[in-house]
């Protein structure tokens, strides 16, 4: 296995045939927190995708440093709509994420109820355990939604725009979990973003995604990325 968590090699990665990206070579390593950063459309979540797997590499190869069946990634994806008439609660909605480590047909005991119980509390969420997950404002459900990848028990996590639609205060309270779950617990964490806001103090490193390129750098160089000028400047960056 790879000395990294994520170790793509000249990857490229698209759909039906026709690359999106391509010569994508970077690493992920352990405990970082990197920001998949780009103008829309250029693929930052399909190299994200690609990442977790689900997405198809078209050229090179990605190697894991860690086994993908003993401890799957964690995946917040950008909407996750259930079924209001289908009434989950926010606890039995982290409880599915227990459901990857077990076998087929076999209910959830009393050791993934507890799991879930402590992801919830990770993400503060815990006095909110029995309410509706449909009934819950944007913010709540997205740190449901992370606390249920937690319950996955994962090396890495990846997301795909986590405080997008929410209000300035979800927002804080987003990245603050995303930020103590990183520093307090190791946690490797890859996120999708248009706008870092309160997160960007966490971010180790970032990749720009533009123009069928993805350029990992160090985070000292995100003032550029995100300053008043715009893309030009971040564009310059990667050159």
């Amino acid at each position: 296995m790879s000395a990294a968590l994520l170790d793509l090699q000249d990857v490229a990665v698209g759909y039906n045939g026709t690359p999106v990206l391509e010569h994508v070579s970077l690493a992920i390593e352990r405990r970082e927190f990197v920001a998949l950063l780009g103008p829309n459309g250029a693929g930052k979540t399909t190299l994200l995708r690609a990442m977790l797997g689900l997405a198809p590499v078209l050229g090179g190869r990605i190697a894991y440093g860690f086994d993908r069946v003993a401890s799957p990634p964690g995946y917040v994806p950008q909407r996750d709509a259930l079924d209001p008439i289908f009434p989950l609660t926010a606890f039995e909605v982290v409880l599915m994420g227990t459901y990857a480590k077990l076998p087929p047909l076999r209910p959830a005991g009393a050791m993934q109820r507890q799991l879930a119980a402590h992801c919830l509390e990770l993400v503060g969420m815990t006095v909110l355990a029995r309410r509706p997950f449909w009934a819950m404002s944007g913010g709540q459900k997205q740190r449901v939604l992370i606390a249920r990848a937690l319950a996955v028990q994962p090396e890495i996590m990846l997301l795909d725009e986590p405080t997008a639609g929410v209000d300035h205060q979800a927002e804080a309270a987003i990245s603050e979990v995303l930020a103590t779950l990183n520093r307090e617990h190791g946690l490797t964490v890859v996120l999708v973003s248009h706008h870092l806001g309160h997160i960007q103090s966490a971010v180790q490193s970032f990749i720009w995604v533009d123009e069928g390129r993805a350029v990992k750098q160090s985070a000292d160089k995100l003032p550029a990325v995100t300053g008043p000028t715009g893309l030009p400047e971040a564009r310059a960056a990667t050159r």
